[in-house]
C-alpha cells in the first residue's frame, strides 16, 4: 500500500471520463489518443518508478446538471472552495476520450495523484500507432489551483489536500471519529465474514483491517464496490476524515445488506427446488427477485386477463364451471411444474374457440347465387340447380338441418371450388381440411391430454382458426383416409356427420361436447368405393363427370385464359390463344376429365410468350415528331412541342394499363407451328384406335377410373400350347374371372359362331390363348369388360377384324347375357374424347343416357345389347360371324 508522497507543485492531467480513481485503489487502463500516449510516454515511461501524475474526474456538460445539487452540498464545503467544478470549453483544447473537440465538458476540481506499477507498450498494424497499456495505483488528492489545457496535454498547479501526522493523530482522538471507525470496522468484519465463506478470500482483508488506518482504509473498501459516478465524486470530495469514514460506512452497509437480500433469495428459491426443478433456478430466481421489490404480479395479471378472455368466450354453463375448475387448479401450480404449462394451453384453446360466435349470414338471393355459380363454373348444370335447391331450403328455414353433400368425381372438375362457392353464396367463411392419407382417428377426435404432445382433432383446431362457429367446412379427399393400428377416421367421421349426434362432438382433447349442428360440412371424393357405406349412407351423394371437348373449350375462354395470363403478368395484348388452337390443345395434348392438364399447357405457352417478352428490349422516344403512339397515360402529360426522354408511371396504373400504353409489337398469336415447337408432337392421334385395331383379336372397352373414363384396348392372341390361358397386365381377381367366362362362353359356342372346321371340336387343343391389358403398369379389375374379352376372342378365332370406330362396355354372365354396368357417363365422354363413333352399351343402362350431354349424343351413334350375340352384331363389319355363315349357305 502506498506511503506518504511529496507531491510537486505541478502535475500531468489525465481526465477520467465519468470514472473516479481513489487512494489505494488500482485501475488499468489503455491509452491511445495522441495526448494521453504523449502524456504516459514523457511522465511514466520515461522516468520510471519516478514518474507521477494527477487523475482528474471529467463530465459532459449534459450530465453535470443532475450531479449539482448532490456535490453542492457539504460533503466539499470544509476546503472553502466556492465551486465543485471547473467548466472548460475544449475547442482550443485536447480531445477527451474521442469525443468533439467543439463540446463543453466540465473538470472536477479535485483529483488523486497516481503512480504506475506496470508499464506496456504496443504498436497497432498496419495503422503504426502507438499505444500503451498502465496500471496505476491512486496515492493522495489534491487540489486544482490553475489547469493549463494547451500544449500536448494538460497539466496543472495543485495543492495537496492530505492532513500531516500531527493533525492525523488529533483527528484520531476525536470522540466522534472513534465511534465511527468502531462502526466502520463492525460492518467491514461482517463484510469480510460473508466475503470468506462466499469466494474463500476474507484472509488478506482482514490484514488490511487490522494494519492500514480507518480513514484510508475507506477509500480501499469503497474503491471495490460498482457505485455511480456521483457517489465516488463524494468519496473524492470527502477530505475530513469523519465524512470520509461516515460515507463510507453507509456504502460499506449498504453492499452488505444487498449481499443478504441476496442470500434470503437464494435460500428462498433453494429451499423450493428439487431435483427434477434444478433446471428452472434461473426463473425462480426471478419471480423470487420481483416478490422482494413487490413487482411480482405479472402472472396474476397474465391469468386475471385469460379468465376475463373466457368469461367473453360464451361458454356453456356446464363447460364454464369445468374451466373454471381447470384455472382454480392452474392458479395453484408453479409455472415450473411441468403440467403447467400444458393446462395452459388448454384453457388458451377453451377460450378461443367460437362456442357461440358465428357469421352473420347475409340475405339470401338466389338469383345473384346463380349468377356467381355461374360465373365461377362453366356446365355443371344438375350440380348447380341441387345448390341453389339447398339454398333455397335455407332461405326457407334457416336452421334447417341440410344434408351433408358429397361431391365425386375425377379430379380438375371443380368440386372444391363448388364448395368455396357455397361459402360464398350463404355469406359464411370456409375452411378447408385435407383427409388424404389420414390413418390416425386422433386426426378427427384429437389425444388425449395424458400424452405428450397431445392437440386437438383436425375439426376443433379448424374451428378455432376460422374463429365462427357456422363455417362452411370441407372435407377434401375423403376416399383416401385409411385405417391401421392407431384406429379408423372414417368411423369417427359417422359421429362429425350424422346431424342427430354432432350437436354433441367430443374431442378427445377439448373433453368436454361441441355443438357441430351449425357447420356445412362438404365432402369431396374420387371415387365412392373406398367409402365405408355407414359413411356414404350419411351423405347425398352428387357426381361431377367428365367434361365434353365442348366444354373445356368453353372454360378454357373464359376462365383459364384469363387467369394464366394473368398469373404470367401478360395480356392480351402480347398474347392471343385462338379458339382453333385450343381445340388443337384440347384433343392431342389432353385426354382428361377435368382441365388441369389443359390449363398446364396454356401455362406452357404463357411462360413462352413472356420469355419473348421480357428479352424484347423497346425504345421508346416520345417528341414532337413522333404522332402514330398513342396512349392515354401520355394523352394529358405532353404538351405541343414539348419534348421527354422519360416517362415516370405512377404505381396505380396496373400491368394492363401499362402494357397497352407501351404496346408496339403486334402480340404474339398461337399457331399449330408454335404448338409443336412449345409442347412437342402430339401426344394423342385420332387414328390410334384404328392403327391397333387393324389386326384380328382387339377390341376397344370402355372402363372407368378414378379420373374419369378410359379407353382401354383388349389384345388377345394364340399360340401353340396345352390349351392354357394366361392373362397380363396387371389384372384383379375379378377381370380375371371374366376373362375365364368369356373363354368358356366362346368355346361353348363354337359350332354356332362357326369358329372352327367341322372336325375340330375344341378350340384351344394344341393352343394357349394369350389376353393382355395394355399399360400394364396401371391396376386393372371390375366386371365391365366381359364383353370386350368376348369381342377379342371372337375375333381372334373368326380372324375378323372389329371395327375400329366402335367401343363397348358391359358385364356378361355365362349364359350370355349383358348386364348393366356403372359410370356410363364417363365411360360415353371417353369414347367421345377419343374420336370413337359408336358405342355399344348394355339395354339396361339406357336410363344413364339421360346425364349426358346432349352434344356428345348427338355425336356418338349409341348402340344396346341384350344379350352377347347382339354385341357381336354390332362389332364386326356386316354382323355376327356366325350369322354370315348362315347368310353364305341361304
Amino acid at each position: 500500500m502506498a506511503e506518504s508522497v511529496e507531491l510537486p507543485g505541478r502535475l500531468a492531467i489525465l481526465p477520467f471520463r465519468n470514472k473516479v480513481l481513489l487512494p489505494g485503489a488500482f485501475i488499468r487502463i489503455r491509452c491511445t489518443s495522441q495526448s494521453s500516449v504523449k502524456l504516459v510516454e514523457q511522465e511514466l515511461w520515461q522516468r520510471e518508478e519516478k514518474g507521477l501524475i494527477g487523475i482528474l474526474p471529467v463530465q459532459d456538460a449534459a450530465e453535470t446538471t443532475s450531479m449539482d445539487s448532490m456535490l453542492s452540498q457539504g460533503v466539499g464545503s470544509e476546503s472553502g472552495e466556492r465551486s465543485s467544478n471547473v467548466q472548460v470549453s475544449t475547442s482550443d483544447a485536447h480531445k477527451v476520450d474521442g469525443k468533439n473537440p467543439s463540446e463543453v465538458i466540465h473538470w472536477h476540481n479535485r483529483g488523486v495523484a497516481a503512480r504506475a506499477l506496470h508499464l506496456s507498450r504496443g504498436v497497432e498494424k498496419p495503422s503504426g500507432r502507438v499505444t500503451y497499456i498502465v496500471v496505476l495505483e491512486g496515492l493522495c488528492r489534491f487540489n486544482i489551483e490553475e489547469l493549463n489545457t494547451r500544449g500536448p496535454y494538460c497539466t496543472a498547479k495543485i495543492s495537496p489536500l492530505e492532513m500531516t501526522k500531527s493533525e492525523m493523530e488529533q483527528v484520531e482522538q476525536d470522540p466522534d471519529f472513534v465511534t465511527l471507525s468502531r462502526q466502520f470496522k463492525a460492518i467491514a468484519m461482517e463484510l469480510i465474514s460473508i466475503l470468506e465463506q462466499k469466494q474463500k478470500t476474507g484472509g488478506r482483508i482482514k490484514v488490511l483491517l487490522e494494519t492500514l488506518p480507518f480513514h484510508k482504509l475507506a477509500d480501499i473498501f469503497v474503491a471495490s464496490f460498482e457505485i455511480s459516478f456521483e457517489e465516488q465524486l463524494c468519496m473524492l470530495d470527502s477530505v475530513d476524515p469523519k465524512v470520509r469514514l461516515s460515507k463510507a460506512t453507509e456504502l460499506v452497509d449498504r453492499h452488505l445488506q444487498s449481499i443478504r437480500v441476496a442470500e434470503k433469495i437464494t435460500q428462498k428459491v433453494e429451499g423450493q427446488l428439487s431435483k427434477s426443478q434444478k433446471e428452472y433456478l434461473l426463473r425462480q430466481q426471478m419471480r423470487a427477485i420481483k416478490e422482494e421489490l413487490g413487482d411480482n404480479d405479472d402472472d396474476e395479471d397474465d391469468l386475471a386477463s385469460l379468465e376475463r378472455k373466457m368469461q367473453n368466450a360464451g361458454m356453456p354453463s356446464n363447460i364454464w364451471k369445468h374451466a373454471q375448475r381447470e384455472l382454480r387448479r392452474l392458479k395453484k401450480m408453479q409455472p415450473q411444474q411441468p403440467g403447467y404449462n400444458s393446462s395452459r394451453v388448454y384453457l388458451d384453446l377453451l377460450a378461443d374457440l367460437p362456442w357461440q360466435k358465428a357469421s352473420e349470414e347475409q340475405e339470401l338471393d338466389l338469383k345473384a347465387a346463380k349468377d356467381h355459380l355461374d360465373c365461377d363454373h362453366y356446365g355443371l348444370v344438375k350440380i348447380k340447380q341441387r345448390i341453389i335447391e339447398y339454398l333455397a331450403v335455407r332461405k326457407l328455414k334457416p336452421d334447417a338441418r341440410g344434408p351433408v353433400l358429397c361431391f365425386v368425381g375425377p379430379p380438375g372438375v371443380g368440386k372444391t371450388s363448388l364448395a368455396s362457392s357455397i361459402a360464398a353464396a350463404l355469406g359464411r367463411k370456409f375452411i378447408r381440411i385435407s383427409l388424404g392419407g389420414v390413418k390416425d382417428e386422433a386426426d378427427i377426435r384429437g389425444h388425449r391430454r395424458t400424452y405428450i404432445g397431445s392437440m386437438p382433432g383436425r375439426l376443433i383446431d379448424g374451428l378455432k382458426r376460422v374463429g365462427v362457429c357456422n363455417p362452411v367446412m370441407l372435407l377434401d379427399e375423403i376416399d383416401k383416409t385409411g385405417s391401421d393400428v392407431r384406429g379408423d377416421p372414417a368411423s369417427a367421421l359417422l359421429e362429425v356427420l350424422d346431424p342427430e349426434q354432432n350437436k354433441s362432438f367430443n374431442d378427445h382433447y377439448l373433453n368436454v361436447p361441441f355443438d357441430l349442428s351449425k357447420v356445412i360440412f362438404v365432402a369431396t371424393a374420387n371415387r365412392m368405393q373406398p367409402i365405408p357405406p355407414p359413411l356414404l349412407d350419411r351423405m347425398e351423394v352428387i357426381e361431377l363427370p367428365g367434361y365434353t371437348a365442348e366444354e373445356k373449350l368453353r372454360i378454357a375462354m373464359q376462365h383459364l385464359i384469363p387467369r394464366v395470363l394473368d398469373q404470367h403478368g401478360l395480356s392480351s395484348a402480347f398474347l392471343q390463344i385462338p379458339e382453333d388452337m385450343v381445340k388443337l390443345v384440347i384433343q392431342r395434348y389432353t385426354r382428361e376429365a377435368g382441365v388441369r392438364n389443359l390449363e398446364r399447357n396454356l401455362a406452357a405457352l404463357a411462360r413462352a410468350a413472356a420469355v419473348r417478352v421480357a428479352e424484347r428490349e423497346q425504345a421508346v422516344s416520345v417528341s414532337k415528331d413522333v404522332h402514330k403512339i398513342t396512349s392515354p397515360l401520355l394523352d394529358n402529360r405532353l404538351a405541343e412541342g414539348a419534348e421527354m426522354e422519360m416517362e415516370v408511371i405512377p404505381m396505380v396504373v396496373n400491368n394492363h394499363e401499362i402494357s397497352n400504353a407501351f404496346r408496339i409489337a403486334s402480340p404474339l398469336v398461337v399457331d399449330e407451328a408454335m404448338l409443336e415447337k412449345i409442347l412437342g408432337p402430339p401426344r394423342f392421334d385420332d387414328q390410334e384406335a384404328a392403327d391397333r385395331v387393324a389386326t384380328p383379336g382387339v377390341s376397344v372397352g370402355l372402363v372407368w377410373t378414378a379420373f374419369g373414363g378410359e379407353v382401354q384396348f383388349v389384345e388377345a392372341t394364340s399360340v401353340v400350347g396345352n390349351g392354357e390361358l394366361r392373362l397380363t397386365g396387371q389384372l384383379g381377381d375379378v377381370i380375371k374371372e371374366s376373362a375365364q367366362i368369356a373363354l368358356t362362353w366362346v368355346r361353348a359356342r363354337v359350332e354356332d359362331l362357326k369358329l372352327a372346321a367341322a372336325e375340330e371340336t375344341d378350340l384351344l387343343q394344341g393352343k394357349d390363348i394369350h389376353i393382355h391389358f395394355p399399360a400394364g403398369a396401371v391396376p386393372k379389375d371390375g366386371p365391365s369388360a366381359g364383353v370386350t374379352l368376348v369381342t377379342a376372342l371372337v375375333s381372334l378365332f373368326s380372324q375378323k377384324n372389329v371395327r375400329a370406330d366402335t367401343a363397348m362396355t358391359g358385364e356378361m354372365t355365362l349364359r350370355g347375357l349383358v348386364l348393366p354396368v356403372g359410370g356410363v357417363k364417363d365411360k360415353v365422354l371417353a369414347a367421345h374424347r377419343y374420336g370413337i363413333k359408336r358405342v355399344i352399351l348394355p339395354e339396361r343402362n339406357l336410363k344413364d343416357l339421360v346425364e349426358v350431354p346432349a352434344d356428345v349424343l348427338s355425336s356418338l351413334e349409341i348402340l344396346v345389347a341384350k344379350r352377347m350375340e347382339d354385341v357381336l352384331e354390332h362389332a364386326f363389319d356386316g354382323g355376327c360371324p356366325w350369322r354370315q355363315h348362315q347368310h353364305s349357305k341361304l
